[in-house]
């Protein structure tokens, strides 16, 4: 209910906003864009769609537009926002539904200001004030390799917005405010190469404030406390300021090595929505993927990023499980223990880390671990990065928070965590479902 009442509030806040501001502010788009017949010719720049997949990449385009079961880059996906529903677009070359009648330039408005092909208002969940710092070389490479895809004819579902926010023009308003087009993403030149290649990429096409930034009530990204941390589709995203002063900090290495499989081996493996970032990240360019992790360990460190705390001493993570009745040991020992016990194979192998380093299990909120239990981590066909089944059916929101709270005592210097009970387990649950 809250959640509703805030939303509402936020309409409220547009609707008077558009009739203070009104003139260009209020209207319902831009001129469409003349539609061509044939964008690119096929073949024609075959280095620039290479170029292209390997930024695409970057960007998680066909992650974003591709629903489950579909196929790739013909949309469907719905974003679930505190706003409702609105579904990823058809993005393959497709005449009728998808932007093969698409020019260069419509193609770039689209990114830089969030215009259609049509003139309608894009919603933000799609980050064009983020792609708006995109290159012009690099956003040709990305069109020539869009246009190189094989077309689906398959139309968008409808958004589920709350009423008036299905009412494009409102969008206008919004951008008055939080797109700031024409500012410059890369930093100064006194900066490293690789700082600023990554600076570039993390600021346009990487967009990993949209989920690492805490959002207003607008659903815009707080600008003064950028990439310190936010929430995501039920997940905690953790701050980004503080990777390299953290109690085990983490290492260019390890942070390559995580963006592209999703695994390191000193703090854990990548789950909920960071996941499918990091089976895209791995067809990347190797070198702006190192030059991104080199951009993030040089951010100063400030703001609200991990807590300096202890893990559990070598001694104390390798106290045997106990087998009580009852309680969070039982539970472990069950079904986690196979795996995460000290010695067990699948800890021993693949330079699995333990969950005394892990991020969820050491966080000062229990949102990710409780996620982690619910969800899982799927399989992706026979890539080196870990598998776990979800145990949303098997325990009882009740275990889950006895679960997750043995976990952590046992694994980590940590207290369990006072605000986890049956009650929080059920809300994360629900916040993970589908509306």
């Amino acid at each position: 209910m809250k959640g509703r009442v805030a939303s509402a509030g936020v309409a409220v806040v547009l609707v008077a906003l558009m009739a203070a501001y009104g003139g260009p502010a209020a209207h319902a788009g831009e001129p469409a864009q003349a539609a061509v017949t044939a964008p690119i010719a096929a073949g024609s720049d075959t280095a620039a769609a290479a170029r292209g997949a390997k930024l695409a990449a970057v960007g998680n385009c066909v992650a974003c537009h591709t629903a489950t079961g579909g196929r790739p880059l013909a949309g469907g996906l719905p974003l679930r926002t505190p706003f409702g529903i609105i579904y990823s677009t058809n993005i393959t070359p497709d005449n009728e539904t998808g932007i093969g009648g698409w020019s260069l330039d419509a193609f770039s408005r689209a990114m830089r200001r969030g215009v259609s092909s049509d003139g309608h208002l894009l919603y933000p969940a799609f980050p064009y004030p983020h792609f708006t710092h995109i290159s012009e070389a690099d956003m040709g490479s990305l069109y020539a390799w869009l246009m190189s895809r094989a077309p689906v004819k398959a139309p968008a579902p409808h958004n589920e917005l709350i009423f008036p926010l299905g009412f494009r023009p409102l969008i206008a308003v919004w951008n008055l405010f939080y797109l700031h087009t024409g500012t410059e993403a890369a930093p100064a030149p006194p900066e490293a190469p690789d700082v600023a290649r990554g600076r570039y990429l993390v600021e346009s096409l990487g967009h990993c404030g949209a989920c690492h930034t805490p959002l207003d009530r607008l659903g815009a990204e707080r600008r003064d406390r950028a990439l310190q941390g936010g929430t995501i589709e039920g997940w905690d995203a953790p701050a980004l300021t503080d990777l390299a002063s953290r109690p085990t900090p983490w290492t260019q290495a390890q942070l390559v090595s995580y963006l592209r499989t999703g695994l390191a081996s000193a703090h854990g493996a990548a789950a909920g929505p960071m996941r499918p970032v990091t089976r895209m990240l791995a067809d990347a360019s190797a070198s702006d993927v190192e030059a991104i992790a080199a951009y993030l360990l040089a951010l100063p460190s400030g703001g609200r990023g991990m807590p300096e705390h202890p893990v559990a001493s070598p001694s104390a993570s390798a106290a045997p499980v106990s087998t009580a009745p009852g309680g969070g040991a039982n539970l472990f020992s069950a079904a986690c223990a196979s795996c995460h016990a000290e010695g067990a194979p699948m800890s021993s192998g693949g330079a699995r880390p333990s969950l005394s380093l892990s991020t969820a299990v050491n966080a000062d909120s229990p949102r990710n671990m409780v996620r982690i239990i619910l969800d899982g981590i799927d399989w992706h066909e026979s890539d080196s990065a870990p598998f776990m089944p979800s145990f949303a059916n098997t325990f009882t929101d009740a275990q889950i928070a006895e679960l997750a709270n043995y976990t952590r005592e046992r694994f980590t210097a940590r207290d369990a965590w006072p605000s986890l009970d049956a009650g929080a387990v059920a809300h994360f649950r629900k916040d993970g479902l589908p509306r």
